[in-house]
């Protein structure tokens, strides 16, 4: 296989090529791609998955429809098991199968070209890996992506981007220092519904915007199938354990606690608050141009937490964030699943699928060439590749899922605090509440700790 060195002279010269014809690429050019628009293999981008759960096998089937890509490495500290999504198994060997037999369907003969690792550190010191997906729990990835940008791997992480708003902030700066593409994986930016109701938004279609509604679903639903399984067992065989806990507290091992059901548990994620923190609020913000921003107030907050004796993040909530130009957004589990954005002339509402607006005329308005025209991607996965080659930024880069994703830790801190905070989006810091601002970051476990201090930027 092509050296690293020549595979990213490919890289850049056949960027170079799209952005000569496109502003936002999408594919390709043939003679770029060489014989019949086939991209050689030991010219495609090297792509390394980190996590190897439901998310993943997803993802590695849009990855895997590009031809442009390699898929070579899966690393996921289980080897194969139950307790994913439904129930269904995952891990580095399910997920490596699921990769050699796509690429021996597709080109006709038994393929076996995907190595597994259990450790993401010998993933990361690959010199031969140009990219990797990020698809770990949320406290697995801000590790991750400090190393692989200072190794300088261009980076597609799942949402939500970060556990914490400093984790945040550190993968941000990281990701700008050493000028690596990042792609978040909050991909209703690329949803032709979302981009429509926001650009209707920011052409003032609707009036002059008052309130953005993100309706999130409640509860903890048992995605797993292991709720009830709460009792301290031996840990399964080929699960490394202490290493999925990683930086997060010591705790002993139950199913309930691990794979897909880590979202209900505060020491690995922010339960709905977070998981779906990372789509609607994610479209607020563009819809009401506040992306490199934030609220400078949250108010009146109020959460049911789950009664379980693992889970406890949040299953009912509400609260309101305000903004410094007087805009509120209102995050709640009690309405339709979607963004609504309220004007002095009407409204226009999103999920995913549809959208709609009241009064219905606002639908086909139409936005000149003088418009605001918002960037446009219809495949999220390709536009992070488009960018690798491009080096352009992706449609959800770092900075702004960092600041949409802030607005769910804020929320969930005000919730557990049950006070209304004062938020200063430019130094991250709220200006009301010192125990407030201890809950902006976690310690980590050793020796944890310190590979985060030595990676931050």
């Amino acid at each position: 296989m092509m050296k690293n060195n020549s595979r990213r002279k490919f890289i850049k010269k056949a960027g170079a090529a799209i952005s000569t014809a496109f502003a936002f690429p999408t594919i390709i050019p043939a003679s770029a791609l060489g014989r019949n628009g086939y991209v050689p293999p030991s010219d495609r981008i090297n792509l390394a998955f980190i996590g190897a759960g439901n998310q993943a096998g997803n993802d590695v089937k849009s990855f895997l429809e590009d031809e442009r890509v390699q898929i070579t490495t899966i690393c996921d500290v289980n080897k194969q098991s139950a307790g994913y999504w439904d129930g269904k198994v995952a891990g580095r060997e399910f997920i490596m199968k699921m990769v050699d037999d796509a690429y021996g369907e597709k080109y006709g003969k038994k393929y076996k070209s995907c190595r597994g690792y259990e450790d993401f550190r010998d993933v990361i010191g690959r010199k031969d890996i140009d990219a990797v997906e990020i698809v770990t729990p949320d406290h697995w990835h801000a590790i991750p992506v400090l190393m692989a940008a200072e190794a300088k791997k261009d980076i597609y992480c799942q949402k939500p981007l970060a556990l914490t708003v400093a984790e945040g902030r550190a993968m941000s700066d990281a990701v700008k220092k050493h000028e690596v593409v990042f792609q978040t994986g909050s991909q209703q930016r690329s949803n032709t519904h979302f981009r429509r109701v926001c650009e209707l938004v920011r052409n003032g279609k609707i009036g002059e915007l008052q309130t953005a509604t993100c309706s999130l679903p409640a509860g903890t639903p048992d995605f797993g199938k292991t709720g009830h399984l709460t009792e301290t067992v031996p840990v399964p065989k080929g699960f490394n354990y202490d290493m999925w806990l990683g930086p997060a507290p010591e705790a002993p091992y139950c199913p309930a606690r691990t794979h897909v059901n880590f979202r209900w548990i505060l020491d690995y994620s922010g339960g709905m608050v977070t998981d779906w923190g990372g789509h609607h609020p994610d479209i607020a913000q563009w819809g009401m141009d506040t992306e490199y921003t934030g609220p400078v107030k949250i108010q009146n907050a109020k959460a049911t937490w789950a009664d379980h004796p693992i889970w406890n993040t949040a299953t009912e909530f509400y609260f309101e964030c305000i903004y410094e130009n007087g805009l509120k957004l209102i995050v709640t589990s009690s309405e339709s699943n979607g963004v609504k954005f309220s004007g002095t002339e009407g409204s226009v509402w999103a999920s995913r699928g549809e959208h709609d607006a009241d009064p219905k005329s606002i639908l086909g308005a139409e936005i000149g060439p003088d418009g605001t025209h918002l960037y446009k991607s219809d495949n999220h996965f390709r536009n992070f590749i488009d960018c690798v080659l491009s080096r352009e930024e992706t449609i959800a880069p770092a900075e702004v899922a960092h600041r949409s994703i802030t607005i769910a830790h804020l929320g969930n801190i005000a919730m557990m605090l049950e006070q209304d905070l004062e938020w200063d989006p430019q130094q991250e810091r709220f200006t009301n509440n010192e125990e407030a601002n201890k809950m902006l970051s976690r310690k980590m476990r050793e020796p944890w700790d310190k590979v985060y201090q030595k990676y931050m930027v």
